[in-house]
């Protein structure tokens, strides 16, 4: 059950424990044919059998040897074969089935850019085809970055990669201490990434060559964001960690130059924006900061705790929490616009929203933990539709003209209508995705659980 609620309908803080996103391991299901047909979807086919038979019930038939029979069974054994090659795709034709528009270069880190809105450029058609994967040696729960025809994104095997955006294959690999389920931030031939080992690296995006690296006090689990100096000359890396504390550090040096102190971990990217950076945290509080010298102008009450990042468009900043709320905050009074609640008694794992929402001209959409990937209206909060995924959605949505992609805990990756949330195209990859869509080039480039990094768009 959902219900919009207003402003002063405020529900009780959430005093749940905020935790990291990890989720365990777990085999995925197969898909309808699959389990119909007896074949595995994550395993390539050889070209069509000259005998397929028996898959119905398991046993050996006799084969067809003349006529229409034996055409139907070939056919059909083509098709199914033809399924299982391209991994289990599903979706249904759309008018514009066959028209993309090529969408922007560059998606250089978290949901796209400083305000976090995770709004791609260009259109997307109706249905994708799998273009490569590349194997990393351990999952894949950090948001690729892609700039200059470079894919940037982290594994549990604790390397920084960088593939080709063409094909895939690994240009090189950076190995730090411990998992990297941070997103990377591309800029200007660097690329800046978080560890869980505390600390903050700036690589060569060319070469993988370590420039700098900068130690917090405990582990970091959300993407960087950047802003510049006060007069413009410099740039500072912005990032939070689990040691409670906002960093902004010189962008070409690695010193730092100031810290905020926040009241619990801080496990989203920071957004920025008009010289704020706005981010939540497991303190239940929304916080404002003064990208300059990093002092706090603000700190709001976001209800319970956030384990997502904040989107910021018009002067709003929109939030999920983990109490099942999705609050739009007029930053100038830092008053609630509105908050649309989430009523559940079943959910997996911990409570309420992971997730991080994007912001359309129109609506917001964000996935939550009660397997729902829910669009509100983004000016009076009252729900226009909910997508129902078979697992919680911890991915966050990227909008890309008429259309959204988002991953989910079912082991697929969803392409829906922005207009109404109908299911266009669905691909099954069998593992978790907790990883965030990076669009860019039309292509979408999105990692799960099994150590793929996958690749989706139309051949060329």
């Amino acid at each position: 059950m959902v219900r919009a609620l207003s402003s002063g309908q405020s529900g009780g803080m959430a005093t749940r424990r905020c935790v990291a996103m990890f989720a365990s391991a777990r085999s995925g299901t197969w898909p309808f044919l699959a389990r119909r047909y007896g074949f595995s979807c994550r395993v390539p086919r050889p070209a069509c059998p000259a005998v397929f038979l028996g898959w119905r019930h398991g046993r050996t038939s006799r084969p067809w040897h003349t006529g229409i029979g034996w055409s139907l069974l070939v056919a059909t054994a083509c098709a199914l074969t033809a399924l299982a090659a391209i991994g289990c795709q599903s979706g249904e034709p759309e008018d514009d089935a066959g028209q993309a528009e090529a969408s922007a270069p560059d998606w250089p880190m978290f949901h796209g850019g400083q305000p976090l809105v995770g709004v791609a450029q260009g259109r997307l058609p109706s249905a994708l085809t799998l273009l490569w994967k590349f194997k990393a040696e351990d999952a894949v729960k950090s948001s690729a970055a892609i700039q200059g025809g470079r894919v940037f994104v982290g594994s549990d095997d604790g390397h920084l990669y960088a593939l080709d955006l063409t094909d895939g294959h690994k240009l090189w690999a950076y190995k730090t201490g411990d998992t990297v389920e941070a997103s990377p931030l591309a800029l200007d031939g660097t690329v800046y990434v978080g560890s869980s080992d505390s600390f903050l690296y700036a690589l060569d995006a060319a070469t993988g060559a370590l420039k700098w690296k900068y130690e917090t006090g405990s582990k970091i689990i959300g993407g960087a964001n950047w802003a510049p100096s006060p007069d413009g000359r410099k740039k500072r890396i912005i990032v939070g960690s689990y040691d409670m504390l906002l960093h902004g550090v010189d962008a070409e040096t690695g010193e730092k130059v100031w810290t905020c102190e926040t009241g619990y971990y801080i496990n989203g990217s920071p957004a920025v924006i008009g010289g704020k950076i706005i981010f939540g945290s497991c303190d239940a509080k929304l916080h404002v900061v003064d990208a300059a010298d990093g002092k706090e102008t603000a700190a709001l009450d976001a209800g319970a705790y956030v384990a997502g990042s904040v989107a910021v468009a018009d002067g709003r900043a929109y939030v999920g929490n983990m109490d099942w709320k999705l609050q739009a905050i007029d930053l100038a009074t830092g008053k609630p616009l509105w908050e649309y609640a989430v009523e559940v008694e079943d959910f997996e794992g911990d409570p309420g929203f992971y997730s991080s929402p994007a912001v359309g001209p129109r609506q917001v959409v964000i996935g939550c933990r009660d397997k729902l990937l829910h669009a509100v209206d983004r000016a009076s909060g009252k729900r226009l539709w909910t997508f129902a995924a078979r697992r919680r959605i911890d991915s966050s949505p990227v909008i890309v003209g008429d259309k959204v992609v988002v991953g989910s805990s079912d082991g697929r990756v969803y392409l829906l209508r922005l207009a109404d949330g109908k299911k266009l195209w669905s691909f099954e990859i069998g593992r978790e995705v907790e990883a965030s869509p990076a669009v860019a080039s039309g292509r979408v480039v999105i990692g799960a659980l099994d150590g793929y990094v996958y690749a989706f768009g139309t051949k060329p």
